[in-house]
C-alpha cells in the first residue's frame, strides 16, 4: 500500500490538481517551472484515461495541453511521421503554450529501416525539434540476456544501428540522445561514444536507471555530463529483499539522491541541457543482483561494485516501505501519478530553483 506520507501529500496535492485539470484550455500560461516532461510520467494515464479530468495524452497535441496544465516548459513524446496540416498544429500548440518538444525514435536496426528514420527524423525537424532521445534497447540488461553471447550480439547491433543513424542525425542537424538505459554501464557506453565521436550523438541521461547496474548515480552523472543532450530527471527510493534490492522513482526530494549536486554538475558541463522530469508512478524494480542470472552479462563487474551498491542501499534505505500502485483502484492510480508529478514540479522549481 501506499505509505501514509505520500497518501497525506497525494490528498494535500489533489484540490489544486484536479481544478487544474478541469480549468478550460485558455491557451495556457507561463511555464511555473523551466523543467520539461517525460511521456513516461503518465504510465498508468497514456493507455487508459478514466475521466475529463484524466484526458487522453497519446496524441503529441493531447500531451502538449496536459503538460501545459502541470506547468512545465516542454515535453519529451513520440511524434512519428506527421503530414503539413498536423505539424502546423502541433507547432501552434507549442507556441500558445510557450512549451519546448524534444522527440523519441527507435534506432534503425538495418539499411531498410533507415528511410523509416529519415522521415521520422525530417518531420521532428519540421516540428521544430533539436533533441531526439533513443534507446540501444527498451527492456534491462540483466532481465533481457541470459548469457554473455547474447549481450555481445546486442552490443553489435547497437553498433551497426549507432553507424546507420549517425549520418541521418548530422544531415538533419538533429541532436540523438541514447539513454542508459539499464543496459549499458559507463565505461561500455563512453567506449563506443568516444568511438563514434560524433557531436550528433550523445546521452540522455537517466538519474537512476544506472543504479539497478550496480553504479553510483552521482559518479555516472559526473561521467555522462560532457555528453549529455537531455535528461530523465528523477530521485530515486531503495530498499532491501531477499534477492538484492527495490529500486523506485518517488516524487523529486523523496529519494536519496543528491538533486541539487545533480543540477549543478548538469549546468556546469552543459549550461543549456534540459532538465526533464520522469517520475514514473509503479510498483518498485526488483534487482537481483543477488542471483545467479544478474551476473550471466556482468562477469566483468569488480566484487566491490556489488558490495558498495548493497552498502549504498543500507545506508539510503527508505525508512517507510516504498509505494506500490496496484492495490489501488484505476482512479486512486490516475490521482497518485498526478499528484507525484505535482509535487515533483513543485520542489523543482521551490528547492531547486529549475
Amino acid at each position: 500500500m501506499i505509505h501514509r506520507r505520500t497518501a497525506l501529500q497525494v490528498l494535500a496535492a489533489a484540490p489544486w490538481m484536479l481544478s487544474s485539470l478541469r480549468a478550460a484550455d485558455d491557451g495556457g500560461s507561463s511555464p511555473r517551472t523551466n523543467m520539461g516532461l517525460v511521456i513516461h510520467s503518465f504510465w498508468i494515464r497514456r493507455d487508459r484515461p478514466l475521466a475529463p479530468e484524466f484526458p487522453p495524452i497519446s496524441d503529441t497535441i493531447e500531451f502538449v495541453t496536459a503538460a501545459a496544465r502541470f506547468g512545465a516548459a516542454g515535453i519529451q513524446t513520440g511524434i512519428g511521421v506527421r503530414d503539413a496540416d498536423y505539424l502546423a498544429r502541433l507547432r501552434d500548440a507549442l507556441e500558445r503554450h510557450r512549451m519546448y518538444l524534444e522527440g523519441t525514435v527507435s534506432l534503425p536496426k538495418d539499411a531498410d529501416g533507415v528511410a523509416r528514420f529519415d522521415d521520422e527524423l525530417r518531420v521532428a525537424r519540421e516540428a521544430g525539434v533539436r533533441v531526439l532521445r533513443t534507446v540501444c534497447m527498451s527492456g534491462r540488461r540483466y532481465e533481457t540476456f541470459d548469457a554473455a553471447e547474447q549481450f555481445r550480439q546486442f552490443a553489435e547491433q547497437s553498433w551497426k544501428s549507432l553507424q546507420l543513424a549517425e549520418p541521418v542525425a548530422r544531415r538533419h542537424g538533429i541532436q540523438l540522445a541514447v539513454e542508459n538505459h539499464k543496459d549499458w554501464r559507463v565505461d561500455e557506453m563512453l567506449g563506443w561514444l568516444k568511438r563514434l565521436s560524433s557531436e550528433h550523438v550523445g546521452v540522455c541521461l537517466d538519474t537512476g536507471n544506472s543504479i539497478a547496474l550496480l553504479e553510483d548515480p552521482h559518479d555516472v552523472v559526473e561521467a555522462y555530463a560532457p555528453w549529455t543532450f537531455t535528461t530523465h530527471f528523477k530521485d530515486m527510493g531503495v530498499a532491501e529483499y531477499d534477492d538484492g534490492f527495490l529500486l523506485s522513482e518517488v516524487p523529486l526530494g523523496q529519494g536519496f539522491l543528491d538533486l541539487a549536486r545533480v543540477v549543478g554538475t548538469l549546468r556546469k558541463a552543459r549550461p543549456d541541457v534540459r532538465l526533464n522530469l520522469e517520475m514514473i508512478t509503479r510498483d518498485p524494480l526488483r534487482v537481483p543482483c543477488l542471483t545467479k542470472k544478474y551476473w550471466a552479462t556482468l562477469g566483468s563487474v569488480p566484487g566491490v561494485d556489488l558490495a558498495d551498491a548493497l552498502a549504498r542501499v543500507r545506508r539510503h534505505k527508505s525508512p517507510v516501505p516504498l509505494p506500490t500502485v496496484t492495490p489501488l483502484d484505476h482512479r486512486k492510480q490516475l490521482e497518485t501519478e498526478a499528484a507525484n508529478i505535482v509535487l515533483s514540479l513543485d520542489y523543482a522549481r521551490d528547492k531547486l530553483r529549475v
